[in-house]
């Protein structure tokens, strides 16, 4: 009789329970996080000056305060550990006005500081990427004696154009106005203005790429926009598509129409095909035929 392995029925058992353990603590923590968003319907203890349909504030938050001064529009997504401030420290009065204005659809990345302490405006639909630190607020080093920490800061206001796209771990500095539709590349710092449909970079930021009504984007972008799928093509077609750009080039190969994928779209087949090498086989023993009749005829009449 076999002896059961205790030792592997052991390990069965502490994996069994590892698994166990680890999905209860994925779903406690999709739990505490579904509890823990802020949105407009469940805003726990924020109190923003306007909190827009669909927005959310995922969980956790990171610092937020002067609430009141914030405004968000509709169908934000804050990331987890975004960081909003109004004013230099909470509980300020801060006047009737909002300090902090963040547009419709605006999506701020994992990690993000937006420091307002004076008028910070992000205009609609614009994308951070993670870790993106913005400030109206920047320290003075006036005084060489004193400890710049202790010396009053400097503050001017920032305003960020609609579309803009930011990329992860950019720097906008005080005083910055960035136009609409304007790309700030990952880990630059930007400052002064920036003009509309634009690419900046680099620390300081400088125009890499602009686009002009006439001449479109100069230095030209490396590669071809894409193309929308146009509304109603299907799977299969999108398959064939693919297969006709993969095939050998115009001249080399016949191209057929494909009834069965609604039409238009081509099929390509090889001059190399079995059934063309059948088909043109088949002609030359036809023209190989046709030229030895006369010489057979010729022959047999005269023997």
């Amino acid at each position: 009789m076999r002896v059961p392995n205790n030792k592997n029925m052991f390990s069965s058992l502490t994996a069994w329970r590892r698994r166990v353990a680890q999905r209860a603590v994925h779903a406690g923590w999709a739990w505490v996080q579904r509890t823990g968003a802020v949105t407009a319907e469940h805003p726990g203890r924020l109190r923003f000056g306007a909190l827009g349909h669909g927005t959310r504030l995922a969980f956790p938050q990171g610092t937020v305060f002067g609430e009141p001064w914030i405004h968000l529009g509709d169908h934000c997504i804050i990331g987890e550990q975004v960081t909003l401030t109004a004013g230099l420290m909470p509980d300020l009065d801060l006047g009737p006005d909002p300090i902090l204005r963040i547009g419709d659809g605006v999506v701020l990345g994992r990690g993000s500081h937006v420091i307002a302490d004076t008028t910070v405006t992000i205009g609609s639909d614009c994308y951070f990427g993670p870790y993106v630190y913005v400030t109206s607020t920047n320290h003075s080093y006036d005084d060489p004696h004193e400890p710049i920490g202790k010396q009053w800061p400097r503050m001017e206001p920032v305003e960020i154009g609609p579309g803009c796209w930011i990329g992860t771990g950019a720097v906008i500095l005080p005083g910055a106005s960035i136009g609409r539709n304007v790309v700030v590349a990952a880990g630059a710092v930007v400052r002064g203005s920036v003009p509309d449909h634009a690419v900046v970079a680099g620390a300081p930021a400088r125009v890499v790429r602009r686009w002009y009504p006439d001449e479109g984007w100069q230095p030209p972008l490396r590669t071809p926009a894409p193309v929308p799928i146009p509304e109603g093509v299907t799977p299969e077609q999108l398959l064939a598509l693919a297969d006709l750009e993969t095939s050998p080039e115009e001249g080399s190969a016949e191209t057929e129409t494909v009834a069965g994928l609604g039409g238009g779209v081509p099929e390509t087949r090889s001059a190399e095909d079995p059934r063309d090498a059948r088909s043109a086989e088949g002609r030359r023993d036809t023209r190989s035929a046709d030229s030895a009749s006369p010489a057979e005829s010729g022959s047999g009449t005269s023997a």
